[in-house]
C-alpha cells in the first residue's frame, strides 16, 4: 500500500512536467520550421525577384503536415511580402498555439492558451512569456 501511494504521489508530479516538456518541444519544432520556411522563401526571392510563383502561390510552399506534426504552416505572398504560419493542431492538444513570420523577419505571437501570458513581438514558447 506504501509503495502504490509513493508511486502514486511520483506520477503526480512527473505527469505535468513531461506534458509541460512535450508542448515545448512542439512549440520549438513549430518556430525551427517557420525559420527554414523563411529561408528557403528568401533563397525563391534571391532567384526570383518575387515571392510569389508562376501560377500566384508562395514561391517556396510550406511542406505538407506529417499526421505526427503538431502544426500545419501556411503561406500567404504577394510579389513583394510574405507571411507563413503556424497553427497547432487540435488533435496533438495545440490548437490555441499560433505563431508567424514575415518577409522582414518579424515574429509573431498571434495566439496562445488561456493561463499563457503572450509576448507579441516574438514566438513565447513558455507560460509566463519566455520567447525566442
Amino acid at each position: 500500500m506504501i509503495v502504490t501511494a509513493i508511486i502514486a504521489i511520483l506520477a503526480a508530479v512527473a505527469v505535468p512536467s513531461y506534458a509541460t516538456y512535450v508542448r515545448r518541444s512542439h512549440i520549438l519544432e513549430a518556430v525551427a520550421r517557420l525559420a527554414d520556411a523563411r529561408a528557403r522563401m528568401e533563397e525563391f526571392f534571391q532567384d526570383e525577384r518575387t515571392y510569389v510563383d508562376a501560377g500566384g502561390s508562395c514561391g517556396a510552399a510550406p511542406n505538407a503536415p506529417a499526421p505526427s506534426d503538431a502544426f500545419v504552416i501556411t503561406c500567404s505572398a504577394t510579389a513583394a511580402t510574405f507571411t507563413y504560419t503556424a497553427t497547432g493542431r487540435a488533435a496533438l492538444g495545440m490548437s490555441a498555439f499560433v505563431y508567424s513570420i514575415d518577409e522582414g523577419g518579424a515574429r509573431a505571437t498571434a495566439s496562445v492558451p488561456s493561463g499563457w501570458r503572450r509576448t507579441a513581438d516574438c514566438w513565447t514558447i513558455r507560460a509566463d512569456g519566455s520567447c525566442v
